[in-house]
């Protein structure tokens, strides 16, 4: 398997009309270039736990995720790179046909344990789970020393140039450690890819506090909720392509990209502000879209 390399990141300048056209300087900085798999923020909010569970003496790594999660198979092709046993907790009973995620995650070698909605929800491990050899990486990433791995994003450009840090947010961890790195007077711009997510902002300042009003959470852009698409927003996908050559993902990446620039369109940035906005990868998921549907 291809090697992680933050060589490969970069920061592209946004030659985009809708920013042009507003004054607005912006760049894009590309995570989803790291790896094919383990994209974007993934490796970021997992590196901590990786060095903590090899001094730890554990012996297998289980975490949470969703029949689309880029969290689920990220940790499943890094857990393969590096030999260690892993088991994904999957939300909800389990599909008559799996999604190409899981088909991915499996074919990495992690064993799926399928949870009913309300155990998934309290995190209730089945008993055989409850042995100290475990491992427990909470989902996405969250927690601690999720926030601390993603704070290192920033560490990859030259963040004193932006007076904007847009991201997409599902647990928030990845807001958390761009709060936590950013500078004073920086905002940070959060679109929300769940639907009613109204806990959004306390999960991410619990991980952070006292940095309330640096950050500011979009909820309009969530296209009816998680890893959910509509023909505009393909169309948008599509159409930022041909303006940028670059590819986004219909589960975040896109959903930022689309929120942010409605926002520009409606005027929310002040002219010449510089706005940095985070691709965090998982183009992965594009995979389950019919053939055809996006042109890259």
């Amino acid at each position: 398997m291809q090697e992680i390399n933050i060589e490969n990141i970069t920061t592209d300048p946004l030659i985009h009309p809708v920013f042009l056209n507003a004054g607005l300087s912006a760049d894009v900085l590309r995570l989803d270039k790291i790896h094919p798999i383990i994209s974007g923020n993934k490796w970021f909010k997992l590196r901590f736990y990786l060095d903590d569970f090899k001094i730890s003496g554990k012996k297998e790594i289980v975490t949470f995720g969703g029949a689309w999660s880029n969290h689920i198979v990220a940790t499943a092709a890094l857990c393969h790179q590096l030999g260690i046993k892993a088991t994904g907790m999957i939300r909800g009973e389990k599909p008559k046909t799996s999604s190409q995620t899981l088909i991915d995650a499996a074919k990495f070698g992690m064993h799926l344990e399928y949870m009913s909605r309300t155990d998934y929800k309290g995190k209730q491990l089945p008993e055989n789970f409850n042995d100290d050899k475990y491992y427990l990486i909470p989902e996405g990433g969250y927690g601690k020393r999720g926030m601390l791995g993603a704070a290192t994003i920033l560490e990859l450009n030259n963040k004193n140039k932006y007076t904007h840090i847009c991201c997409a947010a599902g647990t928030g961890t990845m807001a958390a450690g761009l709060l936590h790195a950013a500078l004073p007077g920086q905002s940070i711009e959060v679109v929300s890819v769940l639907k009613n997510f109204t806990g959004l902002e306390d999960a991410i300042l619990s991980l952070k506090p006292d940095l309330q009003a640096r950050l500011h959470i979009h909820h309009e852009y969530h296209i009816d909720g998680y890893a959910k698409y509509n023909k505009d927003l393909i169309d948008f996908m599509n159409d930022f392509f041909k303006q940028t050559s670059i590819s986004s993902d219909f589960v975040y990446s896109a959903k930022m990209f689309f929120g942010i620039s409605d926002l520009v369109h409606k005027k929310y940035f002040l002219p010449q502000s510089r706005l940095l906005l985070i691709h965090c990868g998982g183009l992965q998921g594009n995979a389950s879209l019919g053939k055809g549907t996006l042109i890259f």
